[in-house]
């Protein structure tokens, strides 16, 4: 009889025999090393590669053997469907180029900040720690840090699957569509994450860098720095620019097989069956993620800046930026918007910032 292990495998799709075993013993490597090291960022430190590695293996499927050359080597098992092993997926193919290039963007930006450091935890969990017994963080640790964010990142690389699965001959409209907005998606992203770096920078330094990247260009002032948080820039219409953007990436990968003119497709959702919606799981589950992991951080920073922080909330939109004029002109009803934006924006600022 075959091992436990092997034998669970066969139970599962070919394609996704390797990626779940990878997938499993990165989380079980992830929770060991929180363990030995009492850091429990050890995901953190290879969110940037994960989803890569995963699209990357389901874009190349004829690139891989039939048998592993090693523990960990991908390989796709011979009952695969022919065509997977035999034929590139062009749509595979662009989605792995662009989730290549996410990938360098947030490598670059986890390097700069220093989150590549082995002794660097993310100081959320240090809260959680101090918030709940040892035992229940320890469970919180095994379950969610280490195993439940590996599914997450595992589930982010099945669209990649689905286009794959496919088999198109060429790219279509939707694809040309999807891939220019992924990019620029990508560009302001990276402009958001530059702000956020040079604000940093000034507040801890009080210094402007003098090489800034594109975007980061903005000229902080002590009333900045005093405030405590970034309020400019692509900040001034999205509490979390970079947030918002990192989701619409995700959900724009999703998109790219359900719009495409080949099965599967996305289907219209009846009244009565959530049966369809299925497909954009991965998108849904990394925004349900994002939104509760943001709604904590932001209970930290209001903790930080009671005053200011809530204004903030109060006068700008959590992710979505089209919804920060609505704000502004309820705050302009309820005629609080000069004072809400007096607390944002600064004196300095307040004129430069005319968001209606």
């Amino acid at each position: 009889m075959a091992p436990l292990p092997i034998r669970l495998l066969r139970g599962i799709p070919p394609t996704f025999q390797w990626p779940v075993k990878f997938a499993f013993y990165n989380a079980l490597a992830a929770w060991i090393l929180s363990l030995v090291t009492g850091n429990v960022s050890q995901v953190d430190r290879v969110w940037t590669f994960l989803p890569t590695i995963y699209t990357a293996y389901f874009a190349l499927l004829p690139l891989w053997p039939n048998k592993p050359h090693g523990f960990f080597w991908p390989y796709v098992p011979e009952t695969a469907h022919p065509d997977l092993v035999a034929n590139y997926s062009p749509r595979a193919l662009l989605m792995f180029g662009l989730v290549f290039i996410w990938m360098c963007r947030l490598s670059y930006n986890t390097w700069r900040r220093g989150l590549f450091n082995l002794s660097d935890e993310d100081y959320r969990w240090a809260i959680v720690r101090q918030k709940v017994p040892t035992w229940l963080f320890q469970l919180f640790n095994l379950v969610f840090i280490a195993f439940i964010q590996n599914i997450i990142l595992f589930l982010l690389g099945v669209p990649t699957q689905l286009a794959a699965v496919q088999q198109p001959s060429e790219l279509g409209t939707s694809d040309y569509i999807l891939a220019t907005l992924a990019l620029v998606d990508i560009a302001a992203e990276f402009v958001s994450d530059n702000q956020q770096y040079s604000f940093q920078t000034y507040k801890r330094t009080g210094v402007h860098e003098q090489n800034e990247w594109p975007g980061a260009r903005i000229r902080w002032t002590p009333a900045d720095a005093k405030r405590g948080f970034l309020t400019r820039g692509l900040w001034a219409w999205s509490r979390h620019p970079n947030f918002f953007c990192e989701q619409s990436f995700w959900v724009i990968i999703n998109l790219f097989p359900l719009l495409a003119p080949e099965s599967p497709r996305l289907q219209s959702l009846p009244v009565s069956s959530i049966t369809p919606i299925w497909p954009l799981l991965p998108s849904i589950i990394l925004c349900g993620l994002f939104f509760s992991s943001t709604r904590f951080t932001e209970s930290i920073s209001l903790s930080k800046y009671p005053e200011g922080y809530r204004a903030y909330q109060q006068r700008v939109s959590m992710f979505v930026p089209f919804l920060t004029p609505v704000w502004g002109l309820l705050l302009k009803i309820q005629g609080k918007k000069e004072k809400v934006d007096r607390l944002v924006y600064g004196q300095d600022v307040v004129e430069e910032k005319k968001i209606q």
